[in-house]
């Protein structure tokens, strides 16, 4: 099987009149999605548990076993096998990546190198750790099943000698413009699949280009839109569409295929969104009255930002003084607000949980 050729971009393959309903329904239920988000005083803390089952999900779509609690009992102390530790390490990383690219694009736009920064964190310390993180690929690559060849591939991503050409024709698209931005956002996404330009990671790359592709174009007032959730519940229709690109030039298909995740994951997230947000102002009048403190609002924030927690990683991100912080967690403990997960043994501390906020995120009783 011969590298694949890639479409030049932008397309002038696409049926827009077949896709005009699916871009008018998506963009609709995108911007309402993206008003509930603007009302949010501080969405990186509060929305945080969002991004935490992104993290989950996308890494999930490429075999990752983790969930979003063992994940939180991870970074609180809690230990876990090795083999549950490599996964739980690779969904860390994913949130590393995409907290650190976010907040790069305050004040610079998504660009090649940003991409190779994103792949270096992502890839740091876990599995794949020793296929180049951050430098894109200088051989030929292929996707496949284990014992697949060159010659029996499911797909032979481009050329390593044309690719460099292909990433800078890729960089230009994302800064310019075609004709709707969530068409073009369907076509970046696909296209970098395509390209496949590093030896491992590239869909978890992809993945994360959706949300900041989103949020440089000023469709979302943050980058806190997640569409592995939709993926995941549809993994095989996703890479089948994805495939027949290149089979079959399905390029429109591609695209209403992604609309579609736009429109239904905006209407999921909305909801999950509300809930978080309701869940929120409760805790915020009921936290105060259990407490009494003057520290109520760092309480709050603390307690969404990381709904697991040790007491000395409390501290550190609520700034609240030891002595005060103890007494407000007891208060918090004996008013069932936090339960404990890990009870104090010798030296070891006490691993505390809101499980109310883990459980509204997952839509599930998980704690």
């Amino acid at each position: 099987m011969k590298p694949y050729v890639p479409d030049s971009l932008p397309l002038d393959c696409l049926d827009v009149g077949r896709l005009i309903r699916r871009v008018g329904t998506a963009n609709a239920a995108i911007a309402r999605y993206d008003g509930l988000l603007q009302s949010v005083v501080n969405p990186a803390v509060v929305l945080s548990p969002l991004t935490q089952r992104e993290a989950v999900l996308s890494s999930r779509i490429e075999g990752t076993q983790a969930t979003v609690d063992e994940v939180l009992e991870y970074e609180a102390g809690i230990e876990f096998d090795p083999e549950k530790t490599h996964d739980i390490k690779e969904v860390v990383n994913y949130r590393k990546t995409l907290t650190l690219a976010s907040e790069s694009l305050a004040d610079r736009a998504i660009t090649l190198s940003l991409i190779k920064q994103m792949h270096a964190i992502l890839m740091d310390s876990v599995r794949g750790a020793e296929k180049s993180p951050g430098q894109f690929r200088i051989e030929q690559n292929w996707i496949g099943s284990g014992d697949s060849t060159i010659d029996t591939a499911k797909f032979v991503p481009p050329d390593p000698l044309q690719l460099p050409n292909h990433l800078e024709a890729f960089e230009r698209y994302i800064s310019g413009e075609d004709i709707d931005t969530l068409i073009q956002c369907a076509v970046v996404h696909a296209q970098f699949e395509i390209l496949h330009p590093f030896k491992d990671g590239n869909g978890r790359i992809g993945r994360l280009l959706i949300p900041l592709f989103l949020f440089q174009k000023r469709t979302l007032a943050s980058p806190m839109f997640y569409l592995s959730e939709y993926l995941e519940e549809n993994r095989e229709r996703y890479y089948q569409r994805l495939r027949a690109i290149g089979s079959e030039g399905g390029w429109t298909a591609w695209v209403e295929f992604f609309l579609q995740a736009i429109e239904h994951q905006a209407l999921a997230n909305t909801e999950r969104v509300k809930g978080i947000l309701s869940l929120y102002n409760e805790m915020k009048t009921r936290v105060s009255e259990i407490t009494h403190s003057q520290h109520s609002p760092a309480i709050l924030d603390a307690i969404f930002d990381r709904p697991i927690f040790q007491t000395a990683d409390f501290i550190e991100r609520s700034q609240i003084p030891k002595p005060t912080a103890a007494t407000v967690l007891k208060k918090l403990k004996d008013a069932g607000i936090l339960t404990a997960v890990r009870e104090a043994s010798g030296s070891r501390p006490a691993v505390l949980a809101f499980g109310k906020l883990v459980n509204q995120a997952e839509g599930r009783k998980v704690l």
